[in-house]
C-alpha cells in the first residue's frame, strides 16, 4: 500500500482532476441535488452559533450549509484549487489551505476548542496511512471537552473499520455512535460505509 496522500497522487497524475471535482459539485448544486446530508447531521449535534471545523472541506459544500445555519465554520483542505472554489462560491466561513496531518489551528488564529468536527467525503481514506493516527490525534486536540467529531468514509477503500476504531482509541477518541449512512441508519455487519460520532476520552498513555 502506498504511504502517500491519495488526493495528492491523483491530482499529480491528473492536474485537471480538481477542476473536474469542483465543476461536478457545481453542476449537482445547480441541478438541485441534495448536498447537505452530512451538514444536517452535524447541525443537529450542536447549539446555534457553534464552532465547527470542516476537516478536508473540499470546495466547501458542507461548511457552507453550516455557516448559513448560523455556525462559525473553519474549513481546511490541502488542495488550494478547492479552497479557491470554496472562497468564490461560499464566502463567509474561514477557508484554509493546510494539511490535516500537520495542521496547527492556533497558528491560524484558532486556539480555542471546537464544538464539532466534520470529516466527510472519504477524507480519512485519502490520507497517507501513516498519518491517519496523527490526524485523529489532532482532531482530539481541537475538540472542546464536550465536543464531538463526525467522521464518515467507505470502509472498502483501504481503511478497515476495526483499524479506524483502534486508531481513534489510541488518539483519545471514544465512539458514541456508529451509523452506516449520514441519514442515521444504524451500522451493521454488512455495511460498507461508516459514520462514527466520536467524543474525547482518555488518551492511551502507551500511545504518548
Amino acid at each position: 500500500m502506498s504511504d502517500e496522500n491519495e488526493w495528492v497522487r491523483i491530482t499529480r497524475a491528473d492536474p485537471a482532476h480538481s477542476s473536474w471535482y469542483i465543476e461536478r459539485f457545481r453542476a449537482m448544486a445547480a441541478a438541485g441535488d441534495d448536498l447537505a446530508g452530512e451538514a444536517r447531521l452535524v447541525d443537529a449535534m450542536v447549539p446555534r452559533g457553534a464552532r465547527i471545523l470542516d476537516a478536508g472541506c473540499g470546495s466547501g459544500r458542507v461548511g457552507a450549509f453550516l455557516h448559513e445555519a448560523g455556525h462559525v465554520v473553519v474549513g481546511v483542505d490541502l488542495d488550494p484549487e478547492l479552497i479557491a472554489a470554496a472562497e468564490e462560491d461560499h464566502p463567509g466561513p474561514t477557508w484554509l489551505v493546510d494539511d490535516l496531518a500537520s495542521l496547527d489551528l492556533a497558528e491560524h488564529g484558532w486556539p480555542e476548542g471546537f464544538d464539532a468536527i466534520v470529516c466527510a467525503g472519504n477524507v480519512m481514506t485519502f490520507l497517507a496511512p501513516s498519518t491517519r493516527g496523527e490526524v485523529l490525534a489532532r482532531f482530539r486536540s481541537y475538540l472542546a471537552a464536550d465536543g464531538r467529531a463526525a467522521v464518515g468514509f467507505g470502509t472498502g477503500r483501504g481503511y478497515a473499520l476495526d483499524d479506524f476504531l483502534h486508531d481513534a482509541e489510541a488518539a483519545g477518541l471514544v465512539p458514541d455512535l456508529l451509523l452506516s449512512t449520514w441519514s442515521l441508519h444504524a451500522h451493521h455487519a454488512d455495511a460498507d460505509f461508516v459514520v462514527a460520532l466520536l467524543r474525547p476520552g482518555v488518551k492511551d498513555a502507551a500511545s504518548g
